[in-house]
């Protein structure tokens, strides 16, 4: 089973996680499901995507980087204007698609990428030979009236549904339903599947801590828009005894992070990233965080209380995350305009070591997404499988029709 799986990684590593996540799950768990061994092709916007690991049989492909500004979408290196530029990845993600020819292609977040660089290609892929298209889906987009915008920019329903055989929610409706909120078209609810998070079963590979003893942790995802929390994390007073380990994250400027490490207190360590994000999570006191999908999913699957203190610009996404998993008790969440050391510090120090229980939400979804993906893709194996039989059958009449009209001409 050849699946592809599409990010356009403007902002951040969310999306690529995401798809990482999903990659693992698929290759693990789905060829029990369909009995075919799977490979695969994670494509991406970004270059630090390679630093991740891989399931057996898989590979990347890299797409010229894109970046968001206040203006909109630009290169984020080349010196190409967008009408250059998009045509260019457009071009490339119809050669990956019509040159692997894949079974499954899961697009996640944009329906039809960057200023429709992806629409061609999913067509192409569906007029050339059977293949099964999903659109997934984080389970907060935005402000209901930023999403329904963005949902007419692609077309609305109708292009939705010409372009994609399901909608995958990678989210729990009982905290938060996006169709009811308004996010996503009603005319689209046929094709939702809710995954639950994909919080259970997050990869970790290390199994070793940077930390020498026990810690609290401030992590804030890719790091490009973390200063803020970040530089009230270094400076607010740990409690005896215990370390606290500050993750910029890969993608915050280099000033920015020596400015951290150069004002953090004593028994703070600041760093860049860590090997095993999911390890740190897991073995932490405490966790603040921003309200990043799979930060949240990855605490989520602990017990570690969590408090989140979202983004306040950019997309409304965060503040909705954080907004409803705190109205269900799972986590707390805090304003980082007024967010203090003092606070900071006395949070810490009363939730370190205590327990969260968080197991009425559905937390199982990379264990529910290959079991979707296995009832689309079944058919397909089926019909194939069928194909192969009725070819080989054809094979050994011939064969056999051939035999004896040989012999026919020996005897005479």
């Amino acid at each position: 089973m050849r699946i592809v799986l599409y990010s356009h990684d403007s902002v951040g590593l969310g999306h690529v996680r995401r798809n990482l996540a999903l990659a693992h799950a698929l290759s693990n768990q789905l060829p029990g499901l369909v009995d075919r061994p799977v490979t695969g092709i994670l494509i991406t916007g970004t270059a630090l995507a390679p630093a991740f690991q891989l399931p057996e049989g898989w590979d990347w492909v890299l797409l010229p980087g894109v970046a968001k500004s206040a203006d909109g979408y630009l290169p984020r290196n080349l010196a190409l204007s967008m009408q250059e530029f998009v045509p260019l990845r457009a071009r490339l993600l119809q050669a990956t698609l019509a040159g692997f020819r894949p079974h499954l292609v899961i697009v996640d977040r944009h329906a039809t990428g960057v200023h429709g660089e992806l629409e061609r290609a999913l067509r192409r892929a569906r007029t050339a030979g059977p293949v099964r298209v999903v659109l997934g889906l984080r389970e907060v987009l935005d402000s209901p009236a930023a999403a329904l915008a963005e949902w007419a920019r692609v077309g609305g329903p109708r292009v939705v549904k010409s372009l994609f055989d399901a909608i995958w929610v990678y989210g729990d409706p009982a905290v938060y339903d996006p169709v009811a909120a308004g996010e996503i078209p009603f005319a689209l609810r046929k094709l939702i599947r809710y995954t639950g998070y994909l919080a259970e079963g997050r990869l970790s590979a290390s199994g070793t801590s940077c930390m020498p003893g026990p810690y609290c942790l401030t992590t804030v995802g890719g790091g490009s828009d973390g200063y803020a929390l970040a530089s009230v994390a270094v400076v607010a007073p740990v409690p005896n005894g215990l370390g606290h380990l500050v993750v910029a994250g890969p993608q915050m400027p280099a000033g920015q992070l020596e400015d951290l490490q150069r004002r953090a207190r004593p028994g703070v360590k600041v760093v860049a990233s860590v090997d095993d994000i999911v390890f740190h999570l897991r073995h932490a006191g405490a966790v603040v965080s921003m309200g990043g999908y799979n930060t949240v999913c990855e605490i989520m699957g602990t017990h570690v209380p969590a408090l989140i203190v979202p983004r306040t610009q950019s997309r409304a996404e965060q503040r909705i995350r954080a907004a409803s998993l705190a109205a269900a008790g799972y986590l707390e969440e805090h304003d980082v305009g007024t967010l203090t050391p003092e606070f900071l510090a006395d949070w810490l120090a009363s939730r370190f070591g205590t327990a969260v229980d968080r197991r009425r939400a559905v937390l199982d979804g990379l264990v529910r997404v290959p079991q979707l993906a296995a009832e689309l893709l079944q058919p397909l194996a089926d019909a194939e499988r069928s194909g192969a039989d009725q070819s080989g059958t054809r094979r050994e009449r011939a064969a056999t029709v051939g035999t004896k009209e040989g012999a026919s001409r020996v005897a005479v």
